[in-house]
């Protein structure tokens, strides 16, 4: 007899948890919220969906990374690459970036929803489910949905975060997960922009470039991450801040002080920038600031840190006062900011924490109740930029799907 799975969440995740499952011959029903599934994954990429990355491990990811590893071990890039592939999909590498050939995250949901079909996986949409529960006496679980109550052999959640509440994130799946006891570990915004305490930003909004940034977490050095970085009027944006930015909400709900260094120039360590002032103090000291500064960084970012410096454009770059020219070179290696907060919910990419993963299994099902699975951004388990996060929900949906089938 089949064994009758219900999904709960229409997400990557959740899309292709129920396909794997159906793979396994189960019958599947899909419970989404929203009016179509995968509402989400059309945003990824800024609409070209970087559906993976052959750079690939746990390292790549925060949260309940031993669990990562045992998934992606059995559901890695290479299988994601060969599933889709399997579906019809071309797909092109970016320096190792995976995005599909027609650069339209469309083309992904697409093709799963082509295979939702062809599975004959029954899909409800504006379907939020009101209650789980599980009857012991029958061995099943029940979903109470608009009202009516259905029975099922096994459920996935893969209801998401908190990230992005237009798409059906608004957290509603830890509630289920708490119903029968999990431990949810504060959920807090990651991939973010920062939003720091000093008002310089204003005076170089807009500019990108090329930055090394150190997170520092009570005086503590965590991370370092280098990238363009966007700064904005209020603060940090851009892929490296995002990068941090997670660490950065986790360790300001713990109420902690929060740093960021900044060097603008990141190819230099300090012996190296003093080298570079001082050879073009040689060659150029007789210029007023302003033009001596001409071409080492962008000119706005140039002027906010003279004005921080205390040093007038004017100022004859030779007649600087020593300890000035010193402050100038620190600011340009490392100028220190305070961060005062990560943007929110609506707009991080994705959610840090979740379902604790020590009460999962490596086949993702619930220590405390047999027969509940987890998928996606549902776990604490959240991915740099660059595709992990996807990855993490093709992974674990695979994993989730065949074992909610199998077990």
């Amino acid at each position: 007899m089949e064994r009758k799975i219900a999904v709960i969440g229409g997400g990557a995740s959740g899309m292709m948890a129920a396909i794997q499952a159906a793979y396994c011959s189960a019958a599947v029903t899909v419970y989404e919220k929203n009016d179509r599934v995968g509402k989400k994954l059309l945003s990824t990429g800024n609409g070209r969906c970087n559906f993976s990355n052959e750079a690939m491990g746990p390292q790549f990811y925060h949260g309940g990374t031993k669990l990562v590893e045992p998934v992606l071990a059995r559901f890695g890039t290479a299988w994601t690459k060969t599933f889709f592939s399997s579906l019809g999909m071309r797909i092109k590498d970016r320096a190792g970036y995976l995005y599909p050939a027609s650069d339209q995250a469309s083309t992904v949901l697409d093709l799963l929803r082509y295979e939702l079909d062809r599975k004959q996986i029954t899909v409800h949409t504006k379907a939020a489910v009101q209650k789980l529960s599980f009857d012991r006496g029958k061995r099943k679980f029940q979903i109470i949905q608009s009202g009516k109550a259905a029975e099922y052999d096994a459920v996935i959640l893969c209801c998401g975060g908190c990230a992005a509440p237009n798409t059906g994130s608004d957290g509603s799946g830890f509630r289920l997960a708490k119903d029968f006891g999990h431990r949810i570990i504060s959920p807090v915004p990651a991939l973010a922009g920062m939003r720091c305490k000093e008002k310089f930003y204003r005076q170089a909004a807009g500019v990108r470039c090329d930055a090394g940034l150190t997170l520092c977490v009570a005086g503590e050095q965590i991370c370092e991450e280098r990238g363009e970085l966007q700064l904005t009027d209020y603060g940090l944006s851009g892929i490296p801040a995002f990068q941090i930015s997670g660490l950065a909400a986790r360790a300001l709900w713990e109420q902690k002080s929060v740093m960021v260094r900044v060097s603008f120039l990141p190819d230099f360590d300090e012996a190296a920038c003093q080298a570079f002032f001082e050879k073009r103090l040689l060659e150029r000291g007789d210029m007023p600031m302003d033009i001596f500064l001409t071409g080492v960084v962008n000119k706005k970012i140039s002027q906010t840190l003279l004005k921080l410096a205390g040093i007038r454009e004017s100022e004859r770059a030779d007649a600087v006062p020593a300890a000035a020219f010193a402050n100038l070179l620190q600011l340009y290696c490392g100028l220190e900011t305070e961060v005062t907060a990560v943007n929110s919910f609506e707009k991080a990419q994705v959610c840090a924490g979740g379902v604790d993963c020590s009460e999962v299994t490596e086949t993702l099902m619930s220590k405390k109740q047999p027969g509940l699975y987890f998928a996606g951004e549902l776990l604490d388990v959240d991915g740099l930029c660059g595709g992990y996060n996807l990855q993490w929900a093709w992974s674990s949906g695979a994993m989730a799907g065949r074992a909610a089938a199998r077990e």
